[in-house]
């Protein structure tokens, strides 16, 4: 079976979707579509801007969306038979498998970036890749701080980031390079992703999820917060809300595709992040690009 993945945060890359703008008119006026949308032209920033440019939320999340459900349209024999996403990908996902409109993905992904951007201003804070101890080692270490630290991403096999206050963040990498782990690595993000810091934005987000249409997906989608699969349309739209303070958990959303019968790993966007984590935690599996 044929899973495809879709990326968040952290694959983007100055002139990301360029040569599928240029070369296919669907998704040329995809692209189109979205600048009228946004009010602005992000076309722009993606092909011409710089890597700070790309940097920002508000812009990074509607552009890594853009590019993943432009490639879906120039993708030969697109039949998903199962999907996921990676925090801002999960929007990707949905909109790959039917369950949301492409212009109101793109709508809620704004919204979700403004409100994450507003949470970041208000309660600075940071995240930090701990790469080399167990998981539990993690969970444990982050529950032993008096401060706001909890694990965010699941990512693969010892490698897990924690997300919190910056002074949680900083005492927590200590913590975990007496432990043993190989790196402690606090990230250039702008706060604290999939942490109660996020509370402001769920809020804002909620709101818009809940008057958004939603439809019956044509394949399941394996959502960050729970690891399994949904198809119910309230339960999606309730794991997606939910998904701002609670953990993405890709090692385990991987898993139990691979135990529904996915063989085959098709990532969708730019980068190839996801193919490296899906191999690390999968390395049977048969992983590319579109």
């Amino acid at each position: 079976m044929r899973a495809y993945v879709f990326p968040g945060q952290g694959s983007q890359f100055p002139g990301m979707g360029r040569d599928i703008y240029q070369g296919n008119e669907q998704a040329r006026h995809l692209m189109d579509t979205a600048n009228a949308i946004l009010g602005f032209a992000i076309t722009d920033v993606m092909f011409e801007g710089t890597p700070d440019n790309l940097k920002q939320t508000k812009i990074t999340q509607p552009a890594i969306f853009l590019h993943s459900v432009a490639l879906t349209t120039v993708a030969h024999d697109f039949k998903p038979e199962m999907v996921a996403g990676h925090s801002l990908g999960e929007f990707s996902a949905l909109v790959a498998n039917g369950s949301l409109s492409f212009e109101d993905g793109l709508k809620l992904v704004f919204k979700r970036a403004r409100a994450m951007q507003k949470a970041c201003e208000l309660n600075p804070s940071t995240m930090a890749a701990i790469i080399g101890l167990d998981d539990h080692v993690v969970e444990e270490i982050c529950d032993s701080i008096d401060e706001v630290v909890v694990p965010a991403n699941y990512n693969s096999p010892g490698q897990l980031v924690i997300s919190g206050s910056i002074k949680g963040i900083d005492l927590a990498c200590e913590k975990m390079k007496e432990a043993g782990a190989k790196r402690a690595l606090p990230l250039p993000v702008g706060g604290a992703f999939h942490s109660p810091l996020m509370e402001s934005a769920k809020e804002e987000l909620a709101t818009a999820i809940e008057s958004t249409t939603f439809e019956e997906p044509t394949s399941p989608v394996y959502q960050n917060v729970t690891a399994s699969a949904s198809s119910d349309v309230t339960t999606i739209k309730n794991h997606l809300i939910d998904q701002l303070t609670s953990p993405v958990r890709w090692t385990q959303s991987v898993q139990n595709m691979v135990k529904d019968g996915a063989t085959t790993f098709i990532e969708c966007g730019p980068g190839k992040i996801l193919q490296g984590l899906v191999r690390k935690i999968h390395p049977e599996a048969e992983v590319s690009g579109i």
